[in-house]
């Protein structure tokens, strides 16, 4: 019997199909497919309306750490909701806000102190940008207005965001809109298969080298994905190319903006990559795995120089005019802090090293060498299974994450890459079952 407010799945299908417009879907190809409707979530399970469990094969849009349900966080997102839901930070504060902000500064490298939120990683993005062109105009050098990416970055989908990233198809038909940034190629490795990335790296630093040489004294910042480029199709940047280019970015006075959306809280390993590598950028942006995949918030970590040079008289209008309605929210806040914790908890016990050699070790057997995934990539708890290449109007990658619904197993690909990024928490066993399901459907589809 259905609770009042509950609807059958038929209901919730019919809602679905007449109101809703899904984000990065084509539209018209959903709807000639069977819908799925997920209800609850539990560990790295996902349930649908009709009670069908699915492993969470993409960590719910690459956000989810400690699994769905956790007890501890419920506890904090709860507590929290007793006290207050929300309260603006615009002129005020909050404790947790203030609390979380103190965590972040201590996990990140030593000269980043202020932390301005924000409610995703567009905007943490997009604020980072904005700072630092500000920065310049504050401190008597206008002209330097310049932005170097690289290639094949995603770094959002706001204009500023789209105009720093090279997302192709993505966001071509807004490039009337955007800004022109210099590109740099990004250097690329395939650990996987044994190729570690020396020379592209050699040759993409001596690109960055002339184009600094030219173009320093007109340029604001510099921003890149570290180790990997998500959206990119998990493609992997050879270690130690980050330090290479903060080293140069130093010695031109040109900002880095480090953006790990998507790298940072464990994904590839460390809780921070720029700390790892010992990098000190000007600015870090945050988001995906800072609540857990709970609920809302991102945050762009800057020095206390650049803090500094916003600093005057009301009348001098130096304070920076980029807010969200939601900057900073307690819930968000409260969930964030406690997720904090438990992650990193679990990587000083060796937990979470112990889950990504079980994932490295189930790539190796599963996919690197199989003729139905000619390329692998994988880092951390991230990695990306190339399919053989088939016409794009064939939708082979989709078609396997469709049949992958038919094995237990929630997935989603980018054209013909099948992107695999689990719940940090995820067990051997549930790894195992992940690409056991996940070849099992690529049989099925390459085979019919």
């Amino acid at each position: 019997m259905l609770a009042a407010t509950e609807k059958s799945t038929a209901q919730v299908d019919g809602l679905d199909t007449a109101h809703s417009w899904h984000p990065f879907t084509q539209m018209q190809e959903h709807l000639a497919h069977p819908r799925l409707h997920i209800a609850r979530g539990e560990g790295c399970w996902l349930y649908d309306t009709e009670g069908k469990r699915y492993l969470d094969g993409n960590a719910s849009i690459w956000t989810n750490v400690h699994g769905h349900n956790d007890p501890e966080l419920n506890a904090a997102l709860t507590d929290q909701l007793g006290k207050i839901a929300h309260s603006t930070m615009l002129g005020l504060s909050h404790p947790m806000g203030s609390e979380l902000a103190a965590a972040l500064c201590g996990i990140s490298p030593d000269n980043l102190s202020r932390v301005y939120y924000s409610d995703n990683g567009s905007n943490a993005v997009e604020i980072a940008l904005k700072l630092s062109f500000q920065y310049w105009q504050l401190t008597g050098k206008s002209e330097k207005t310049g932005v170097i990416a690289l290639t094949d970055a995603y770094h959002g989908d706001t204009f500023g965001t789209m105009a720093v990233g090279d997302s192709g198809v993505f966001h071509d038909r807004f490039s009337h809109w955007t800004f022109p940034v210099e590109h740099v190629v990004s250097p690329t490795c395939e650990e996987a298969g044994g190729i570690v990335g020396e020379e592209v790296m050699a040759a993409s630093l001596m690109q960055l080298d002339e184009l600094l040489e030219l173009r320093a004294a007109n340029t604001a910042c510099l921003i890149m994905e570290p180790w990997i480029q998500g959206a990119a199709g998990m493609r992997l940047q050879p270690r130690g190319f980050l330090r290479e280019v903060a080293e140069r970015c130093r010695k031109h006075h040109v900002h880095l903006i480090v953006d790990e959306v998507f790298s940072g809280f464990g994904r590839v390993g460390p809780l921070l990559v720029c700390k790892e590598e010992g990098v000190e950028p000007d600015f870090l942006c945050l988001a995906k795995g800072l609540t857990a995949g709970y609920l809302p918030l991102a945050a762009t970590l800057t020095t206390e120089p650049i803090f500094e040079a916003f600093l005057g008289g009301f009348e001098e209008y130096k304070a920076f005019y980029h807010g969200h309605t939601f900057t900073g929210n307690p819930l968000a806040a409260a969930v964030a802090l406690k997720s904090l914790q438990k992650l990193q908890a679990r990587i000083a016990s060796g937990e979470h090293a112990a889950t990504i050699a079980a994932f490295e070790q189930a790539v190796a057997e599963y996919a690197v060498g199989s003729p139905l995934f000619p390329v692998v990539r994988q880092r951390g708890l991230a990695a990306a299974l190339e399919l053989p290449e088939h016409p794009v109007a064939e939708r082979t990658g989709l078609q396997v994450s469709l049949e992958a619904r038919k094995h237990g197993l929630i997935t989603r690909a980018l054209g013909d890459s099948l992107l695999v990024v689990p719940p940090l928490v995820i067990s051997p066993d549930e790894i195992a079952y992940l690409f056991q399901q996940l070849t099992r459907a690529t049989e099925v589809v390459l085979n019919s």
